[in-house]
């Protein structure tokens, strides 16, 4: 990068969307792998191991297309 260049805030996004993402994965596959004693009612649906990869590929999406070496002409 340049001296005196900018980062793209889309990048920034990309690490709020892929972190949380990421964490929440985890909590969802160790949720599957440990269930609880007390399930929620949609529990054999998985939402946390859905969402947390989808934020998770977002989250990449957004950090490989906006990421600070990348050349933008």
């Amino acid at each position: 990068m340049k001296a005196g260049g900018s980062l793209s805030i889309w990048f920034f996004v990309g690490l709020s969307l892929g972190v949380p993402g990421v964490l929440i994965l985890a909590t969802g596959l160790y949720e599957l792998a440990y269930p609880p004693e007390v399930r929620v009612t949609l529990f054999h649906v998985h939402a946390n191991i859905w969402w947390g990869a989808l934020l998770a590929v977002f989250g990449a999406f957004y950090c490989y297309h906006f990421r600070p070496g990348k050349n933008v002409s």
